[in-house]
């Protein structure tokens, strides 16, 4: 698990391995949710890079009912 410091400024650094895990860019916009006591960073992917990139997911998981948007 990667550890951050909030600076002065409230400013994190995203650690490079999750960079290069994520494939986050020089100015890519994140969304950034709190859940509970947490926050989660999401990568955000242009509309023209979405089409088709969940093709072969699998459909039939289950999952529970706080995980669905």
């Amino acid at each position: 698990m990667a550890e951050v410091v909030v600076s002065s400024k409230y400013q994190i650094v995203i650690p490079a391995e999750v960079r290069k895990s994520l494939s986050i860019k020089k100015g890519q916009k994140l969304q950034l949710i709190v859940e509970n006591d947490g926050i989660r960073l999401i990568p955000t992917m242009p509309l023209s890079e979405m089409r088709g990139f969940l093709r072969g997911m699998d459909t039939k998981i289950e999952r529970d009912e706080e995980e669905r948007f």
